[in-house]
């Protein structure tokens, strides 16, 4: 399936056991174990996930800045 590096065997190795997940960031990944060894393997793919309706894909929303005229100044 997917092909990541054991650090305990210092090897690039096939990733037993994958699933892809979804880091915090938003960013794909694989995580498995090592056929030899069985310590985690995790390999970074290249690309955010994209949500089911695309809603939010790149796009960041921002308040426009108050006018003056909002904030009276404080006496």
């Amino acid at each position: 399936m997917a092909e990541g590096y054991c650090v305990k065997c210092k090897a690039k190795k096939e990733i037993a056991d994958a699933f892809e997940e979804v880091m915090k960031n938003g960013r794909k990944a694989i995580k498995g174990k090592c056929p030899t060894c069985g310590v985690v393997m995790f390999k970074i793919l290249g690309g955010k996930a994209s949500t089911p309706d695309g809603a939010g894909a790149g796009k960041k929303t921002e308040t426009p800045p108050a006018s003056p005229a909002s904030n009276p100044p404080v006496a």
